[in-house]
Parts: C-alpha cells; sequence; structure tokens
C-alpha cells in the first residue's frame, strides 16, 4: 500500500495581488532589456567594456525575470496525467541553459578585459557616464517595482536579489565613467568589467550548480536525511524509517518517499499514522508531497537510503501492509 499526500499550495505575501506581480514583472523585464540594447550601443559607441560587461549582467536579469514570471504563469496550471508534477522543471531546464550561456559569454568578455589591461584603448566618457547613468536609474526603478513581493518566496527572491545585483553593477560603472578623464581610466574600464564579471560568474555559478542538482534530483540543500530520519522515529511509534529518498521537483518545492516499518496494527490505525507523519514532514521538513510505503514484516535492506535497492527489488517480495 502506498500513501501519498498533496499540497499545492505556494508561498506568498498576505494581500499579494498576483495580477499586479506579473505586471511589475513584465514591465521590469522590458525595461532591462531596454537597458541591454542602450548599454550595447553606448560600450561599442564608447568602447567601454564595463558597459558591456554590465549590458551582460542585465540580460542575465532579464533571463532571471523571465524565468520568474514563467514559473508564476506555468506554477498555476493544474497538474495533468502527461506531467504529474506540472511544468515546474522547464524552470530548471532553463536556469540551467541561461546560467550556462551566461558563464561562457561572461568568461569571453573577461578575456576581452585582461586584453585590455595589457594594450589600453582610450574611452568616450561622456557617453559612458551618460548611458551608466541611465541603467543605474532603470535598474533601481526594476528593484523598487519588485520590493515588498520577494518576501516567503524563493522564486521572487531570487529574481529580487538579481536586480539588487545589478544596481550595485551599475553603480560602479558610472563611477568608472566619472574617472574617464583620470590619468588611469584606461585601466579602470577594463578592471571595472572584470569586477562586475565577478559577480556575474558567482551568481551563474551558483544558479548552474542548483539547476544541475535539481534536474539530478539531488538531495535539497541543508537537509539532512539522516536527521530527518531520526526525527520521525523520536516523534512517533515506528520501528524504522529507510529507504529514505528526497529530491525537488523545482525549486523549493520537496518530494519523498520512504519505507515505514510498524508495529502489526489495523489498516485505518496505518494510515491515521502515516497522515500524522505526512503533517508533521510538511511541518518541520518543507515536504510538500510525501510517499510512504508501509510495512509490518520489514525489508531485506534496511539502509538509510537503499543503495542497491534497484538491484534487490526484483529479487525480493514486496514490503507492504
Amino acid at each position: 500500500m502506498h500513501t501519498h499526500e498533496h499540497n499545492h499550495s505556494h508561498a506568498h505575501s498576505p494581500g499579494e495581488n498576483p495580477a499586479a506581480l506579473d505586471r511589475n514583472l513584465s514591465f521590469s523585464i522590458g525595461l532591462n532589456a531596454l537597458i541591454v540594447v542602450v548599454e550595447v550601443a553606448g560600450g561599442l559607441v564608447s568602447g567601454s567594456l564595463a558597459l558591456l560587461s554590465d549590458a551582460l549582467h542585465n540580460l542575465s536579469d532579464v533571463a532571471a525575470l523571465a524565468l520568474a514570471l514563467v514559473a508564476r504563469k506555468l506554477g498555476r496550471r493544474p497538474n495533468s496525467p502527461n506531467h504529474t508534477y506540472g511544468l515546474g522543471r522547464l524552470e530548471v531546464l532553463a536556469a540551467f541553459l541561461n546560467s550556462a550561456t551566461l558563464l561562457i559569454v561572461s568568461t569571453l568578455i573577461c578575456r576581452e578585459a585582461v586584453v585590455r589591461l595589457l594594450h589600453p584603448e582610450p574611452i568616450r566618457g561622456g557617453i559612458m557616464l551618460a548611458v551608466a547613468v541611465v541603467g543605474l536609474v532603470a535598474n533601481l526603478a526594476s528593484v523598487f517595482l519588485l520590493k515588498g513581493h520577494h518576501h516567503g518566496d524563493l522564486n521572487m527572491r531570487s529574481a529580487f536579489l538579481h536586480l539588487l545585483q545589478d544596481a550595485v553593477s551599475s553603480a560602479l560603472v558610472v563611477v568608472a565613467a566619472l574617472f574617464a578623464g583620470w590619468k588611469y581610466d584606461v585601466y579602470l574600464d577594463p578592471a571595472v568589467s572584470i569586477l562586475v564579471l565577478v559577480l556575474i560568474l558567482r551568481s551563474g555559478w551558483g544558479l548552474l550548480r542548483d539547476s544541475v542538482r535539481i534536474l539530478l534530483e539531488g538531495t535539497p540543500p541543508g537537509l539532512d536525511v539522516a536527521a530527518l530520519q531520526r526525527d520521525v522515529q523520536e516523534h512517533f511509534p515506528v520501528r524504522d524509517v529507510h529507504h529514505v529518498h528526497v529530491w525537488e521537483v523545482n525549486s523549493g518545492r520537496r518530494v519523498l518517499s520512504a519505507h515505514v516499518h510498524l508495529a502489526a496494527m489495523p489498516l485505518a490505525e496505518a494510515e491515521t499514522l502515516l497522515g500524522r507523519i505526512r503533517e508533521h514532514l510538511a511541518h518541520a521538513w518543507a515536504i510538500e508531497h510525501a510517499t510512504l510505503e508501509p510495512e509490518v514484516n520489514g525489508c531485506v535492506s534496511s539502509d538509510l537510503i537503499a543503495a542497491r535497492q534497484v538491484q534487490q527489488r526484483f529479487q525480493t517480495e514486496p514490503c507492504n501492509l
């Protein structure tokens, strides 16, 4: 017998208007896309690598905001027979592709910045400053639009931090533009571009790592499977909890499957007990969906994570009630 529980609730701030947040996200996407066009044009005309690298950073914001918007819209769709967990993995796949592309392009621009440090070229500071100020104002406007919407929502928090980080990088470009007439301005521009790219590489690598972990169904960060096992055994009258597997369908949406060794009891009591365990997993461990397989006689293997369960399952009898 398998017991299941679904919880399709999503974290939202009290009084949050989903339609209003969708509009703010759409406006921020358009605003940041405009910044990308303006900074690429300004970077090419002025010869500023700092502007081009900041344009790349803004492009990553466009991707992050688009992912957040798509995730919100797709997340509101009901599950279907063809997609029993919904379409949340599209967000993860897109994040993987975007972060991989971001890292590749960042490496190419960083290489050009190093060449500029070795062979400096003059820049047109006036154009660079004007474009950089426009970019900074637009980034601050985007931060203001999403301020207050990111609490309790990992998806929106990620998008908000992207914008906040880009506002900082835009401020660095403005500083570089202000010193364009300085004696060492030809070195300052590529140096600032490298600093901005370091910020991009840091966030891009984290996004790539997290998306790969989710696609490979790795254990959510910060979750100790052994501690979860002990917690259940301490709070409920069960003999053992084993074959525990925890993964994420998409960011923050945790799923668990496990075998629960029970004492002999009526089926109705077993179902009640398993329901209490699932409720505890939801509140204490943020497990949205739990599949619990009850046992009376126990399994041949009682390994915590059942490392050889795949090889053994065809050689042993099912261990159910």
